[in-house]
């Protein structure tokens, strides 16, 4: 089995660009992880420094290579950093065309 991950620490989310699927909204300084394994994204955030894990609502993200997840990974990171809104999953954030990722 392939796999990869990527980890980006200290990132500012404004009020309301983070929801996840077991706590809802976040925000403050957050860590974010992208595992990708078996053509999956799989997305988690915590608070900088804790040690609970959460699921990012919308994740896994089907994702067809490791480099397209690396990719995945700063987009997830840039619409955070962005202020996207909470309220959307991941793949309505990023609008991929098929294969895209």
């Amino acid at each position: 089995m392939t796999w990869a991950s990527w980890t980006t620490v200290g990132i500012h989310a404004l009020p309301g660009a983070v929801r996840t699927a077991e706590i809802g909204v976040i925000n403050g300084d957050l860590t974010i992880h992208t595992t990708w394994s078996e053509d999956l994204a799989h997305v988690a955030v915590q608070y900088t420094g804790a040690t609970d894990w959460y699921t990012m609502a919308g994740s896994p993200v089907p994702c067809h290579s490791e480099e397209a997840s690396r990719t995945f990974h700063q987009a997830v990171v840039e619409a955070v950093r962005g202020g996207e809104r909470a309220d959307a999953s991941l793949e309505e954030l990023f609008h991929p065309q098929p294969g895209a990722f």
